[in-house]
């Protein structure tokens, strides 16, 4: 019903901008959570952030300790894209990030199991060296 495609994800410099996008289509009325999520090479994956919206009112964004105050997640309703903007990135953000959707907005929190979320993307690579 609902696809998501993210892109924008590459190599950065530790201390340089990032952003990622994350495209919706098919039935995205239905969707009122989105987030976005990360997985490093030997670790479980982890939540980034999260922006919940019902009925076109954007709700406080929740953010993980290790990126509050460095990333920033918005969302375009209008184009149904959700962004990811992160700065003063470190080599520690280093992973895949993916993004997920969640159609009850009653509960939106920013947890990482794959069956709390009914959409997933496929992922984008993100690389930060320093």
């Amino acid at each position: 019903q609902v696809q998501l495609v993210e892109s924008g994800g590459g190599s950065v410099q530790a201390e340089g901008p990032l952003r990622l996008s994350c495209t919706a289509s098919g039935y995205t009325d239905s969707i009122h959570c989105m987030g976005w999520f990360r997985q490093a090479p030997g670790k479980k994956r982890e939540g980034v952030a999260r922006i919940r919206e019902v009925d076109s009112i954007t709700y406080g964004a929740k953010y993980a300790d290790s990126v509050r105050g460095r990333f920033a997640i918005s969302r375009d309703n209008a184009t149904n894209t959700v962004f990811l903007q992160m700065n003063s990135m470190k080599p520690e953000d280093t992973g895949m990030y993916y993004c997920a959707a969640r159609d009850d907005g009653s509960l939106c929190d920013l947890t990482p199991e794959f069956d709390y979320w009914d959409y997933w993307g496929q992922g984008t690579q993100v690389t930060v060296s320093s």
